[in-house]
């Protein structure tokens, strides 16, 4: 898969279906239940090392769960995640980025908020770039908590302004994680770049959850916008291979899982 084969996706309509994955015995399952996009998520540091917050995950834990992960897909898309404060300036975002995509073998690499200064740099140096608005988990402190964003209309708008000028930008893809639903449609009917949600309805080009909220085996809560895959399967493969189904055929999220 390559960034081609997603855009190719979103213009015929097919719903792109994405999970997270941190080793390689999780990347070899979703590969060949044909998930269409792994990414390698600092959320490891709440699922997998389970710390509070995704702010300690540092740029090597990115690297070394990359490399764990690359080493065993075949053809999924890789996308990984620059941790908190690994792309405070073009230069260090760049630095950090090379070492992912050269070390970590990443195809893109993901960074939260309206950055718009380094996602300009990063492609400049050919370095693929998904954008993420919405709730930004590294940015818990100044949040003061997982909420919703995007309710009112100054926020809404926000978004939107931003996710346009991220397009404009040369972001290659867009991730939208817990905004309203039809803020959602809106923003992925005005951008030609994929745009995939995790509680952010059914409208956009494709979802994504972690893979351990999927599961129902995180040591924390599920989220609302989850579903647990595995309560009606047989084993972890056939809940991923029905997580698929149910994104392509558009009836994950439902209302329930949205906002």
């Amino acid at each position: 898969m390559s960034i081609l084969d997603l855009q190719a996706m979103k213009r015929s309509g097919e719903k792109i279906a994405s999970l997270t994955a941190y080793d390689a015995s999780f990347a070899a399952m979703l590969d060949q239940a044909g998930i269409d996009l792994i990414l390698v998520g600092d959320s490891l540091g709440m699922v997998v090392q389970g710390k509070e917050s995704t702010v300690p995950v540092t740029i090597d834990e990115m690297i070394y769960h990359s490399q764990c992960v690359t080493r065993a897909r075949d053809k999924a898309f890789v996308v990984v995640d620059l941790p908190f404060m690994s792309y405070s300036t073009p230069k260090i975002a760049a630095e950090n980025a090379a070492k992912l995509m050269q070390q970590g073998l990443a195809q893109m690499v993901k960074l939260e908020g309206a950055k718009l200064d380094i996602v300009t740099f990063l492609v400049a140096q050919s370095i693929p770039v998904c954008a993420h608005l919405g709730l930004l988990p590294q940015s818990i402190n100044q949040l003061g908590g997982y909420r919703v964003q995007g309710r009112e209309k100054n926020s809404a708008d926000k978004i939107l302004a931003d996710a346009i000028s991220l397009e404009q930008a040369g972001a290659s893809l867009l991730i939208l994680e817990c905004i309203p639903a039809t803020l959602a449609k809106k923003i992925t009917n005005q951008l030609q770049i994929p745009v995939i949600g995790i509680g952010a309805g059914v409208d956009c080009d494709g979802q994504i959850l972690v893979i351990y909220d999927m599961l129902d085996i995180g040591v924390n809560r599920r989220p609302r916008f989850s579903k647990n895959y595995l309560k009606e399967a047989a084993d972890i493969s056939e809940a991923i291979s029905q997580y698929i189904t149910e994104v392509k055929q558009q009836q994950f999220p439902t209302p329930d899982h949205s906002y």
